[in-house]
């Protein structure tokens, strides 16, 4: 029976950053995950690593300057998956004053030690493209930077170089039950061989909204933080506005919605704040959610949002550490460290709430807080070496020389794989000199080549995995090529 270091339950991006950063440090780490990697919270986010504009209202700014800082970490270390992005927050009479506004964005541009990312300015609606596309184009707003990323690429990328440091990564494998025996935790695993057990001297719940049920089942313990789970949801639907430019909208309500560009041709729009009872599995939006979206875009867009316009719509739970009876949009986003751990008893770190933005600096945190009851190394060093395909400047010159080395590349192929895969691009592409050496095209340029390195390179078993959290190209697939690609998936999920 293997003796780790660290075994960690859960495969968010949470989980996978403790991973990444533990074998890093050379302990030897196990990670199991019930299902595909980021399959619950982590692949279901505003795709954003922002600071949260919005936090600052709550006074939040310990939160605020610390996922500031991150997002240039991101950029540095994963700056094909991660691209800076300009906001425009049009003003809206009888909300939020403009004083109150630029009081705000100064903080925001200050606080965080900005350094690549432009900072905020004024803008006239009726002078700027930006208020083109707007019902009211002819009023002031700011603009400002945060970042999008690839969030279900950023929890794949953590576990593949966890794992090439190392790190065992053991997907659709559930924690069954663990307990502590003989000084070190005893571990029962199911896996799709079947079950079975290792050891570790330390152990991390990090199942995000399943962190009550894991703490109560597998552990048979209470989980002893109050967690509120709150769903946010969004939707997708065509094109909205031309330009490259995302939106941040005022509501009636105080709460603020996000329209960005999406895959090219698609605007995401989100996010709701519901308080969410049930089980956090297989989690879909109210109809209530997505008409409060298609209603908050169509009130601000000249276009209008409608039902049938969309073409997705997907909702993702977080567990925060948080209580009462306040707007669930108020509960705070900050993530809490709970450490379990005694003379003679293997310690127990459980991990509460977070933001996908400061994940990183999450890790190493809970990291630290093992440290007096682990041999743990001190280190800070994730922050400056590059993520898996990461290596390169930007995405759009890896994508030149992709079409040149390659030239029957399209020109959208060669863009997609360097956005998605980075300098990984090349061990898809190795040997291949034509088109026909990919194999078989499943649908949008998906070919046999690239799903074989998905199985292969990044634990993708199902359809859902490489159309959805792999790529997004489920937004471009037929019906019939989605059944065609299941089948060929080993997962076989039709």
């Amino acid at each position: 029976m293997k003796l780790y270091d660290l075994a960690i339950i859960g495969g968010g991006v949470n989980g996978c950053g403790i991973a990444r950063d533990a074998a890093g440090r050379g302990l030897a780490v196990h990670l199991c995950e019930k299902g595909d990697l980021g399959s619950g919270t982590s692949s279901a986010s505003t795709k954003l690593a922002h600071g949260g504009l919005r936090y600052l209202e709550t006074m939040e700014f310990r939160l605020v300057r610390e996922a500031l800082a991150e997002r240039e970490a991101l950029l540095r270390i994963a700056p094909h998956i991660v691209r800076p992005m300009r906001f425009v927050l049009p003003h809206r009479p009888g909300l939020r004053a403009w004083p109150i506004i630029r009081l705000g964005l100064f903080v925001y541009d200050s606080l965080g030690g900005r350094r690549t990312l432009s900072g905020s300015r004024s803008i006239d609606l009726a002078r700027d493209d930006a208020g083109a596309s707007l019902r009211s184009p002819d009023g002031r707003a700011f603009e400002y930077s945060d970042c999008w990323v690839d969030d279900a690429r950023l929890v794949v990328l953590n576990a593949m170089d966890a794992a090439e440091r190392g790190a065992t990564i053991a997907t659709r494998t559930a924690c069954v039950a663990a307990e502590r025996t003989g000084g070190v935790w005893r571990v029962t695993l199911d896996g799709p061989q079947g079950r079975s057990t290792i050891r570790a001297r330390g152990l991390v719940n990090a199942a995000g909204p399943w962190v009550p049920a894991v703490a109560q089942g597998s552990l048979r313990a209470n989980a002893a933080a109050d967690v509120r789970l709150v769903r946010g949801s969004h939707i997708v639907t065509p094109r909205l506005f031309e330009h490259d430019r995302a939106y941040l909208l005022q509501q009636r309500d105080g709460r603020v919605v996000f329209a960005i560009p999406y895959e090219d041709d698609f605007t995401l729009i989100g996010t709701t704040d519901v308080d969410h009872d049930g089980a956090p599995d297989h989690v879909e939006p109210s109809e209530a959610e997505i008409e409060y979206l298609c209603e908050a875009a169509s009130d601000v867009f000249r276009a209008g949002v409608r039902r049938e316009d969309v073409v997705w719509a997907f909702s993702g739970v977080r567990a925060l550490h948080a209580g009462g009876d306040g707007a669930a949009q108020k509960a705070s986003r900050d993530y809490a460290l709970e450490l379990e751990a005694g003379e003679g008893r293997p310690p127990l770190l459980t991990i509460y709430g977070g933001k996908l933005t400061t994940y990183r600096r999450l890790a190493e945190a809970a990291l630290d807080k093992l440290a007096p009851a682990m041999s743990i190394p001190p280190g800070r060093w994730t922050g400056r070496s590059p993520l898996p395909g990461g290596g390169v400047p930007a995405a759009e010159p890896l994508a030149d020389r992709l079409a040149a080395h390659h030239p029957y590349l399209s020109e959208a192929l060669a863009s997609r794989l360097a956005r998605t895969y980075g300098s990984r691009a090349w061990d898809i592409l190795d040997g291949a000199t034509s088109a026909r050496a990919l194999g078989y095209v499943f649908g949008a340029d998906l070919s046999e080549r690239e799903v074989r390195y998905l199985v292969a390179r990044e634990w993708a078993e199902t359809a859902e995995d490489v159309l959805w959290r792999r790529t997004k190209l489920g937004l471009r697939f037929s019906a019939e090529e989605r059944e065609t690609l299941a089948r060929f998936m080993p997962g076989g999920d039709v």
